[in-house]
């Protein structure tokens, strides 16, 4: 698993607009940019990036809706 975290680090630190919250997109990405041997590594670095890449896009969605409902309370 670190192998896996360390991969998709790596390549969100390099390419950070080039991964969406899309898996099959981001499967193509990861073929098109770096060469990874198998199907199977490929595919779990693109569900690492896509889940991690959904976790934040959640999070700034329940920031966004928090600060939405502050104001109105104020």
């Amino acid at each position: 698993m670190n192998r896996i975290k360390r991969l998709s680090n790596e390549l969100l630190s390099k390419y950070p607009n080039q991964f969406t919250i899309n898996f099959d997109e981001n499967k193509k990405m990861i073929s098109d940019i770096a060469t990874v041997r198998s199907k199977i590594l490929r595919n779990k670095v693109a569900g690492y990036i896509t889940s991690k890449l959904r976790k934040e896009s959640d999070k700034e969605k329940n920031q966004q809706t928090d600060n939405q409902t502050d104001d109105e309370l104020n």
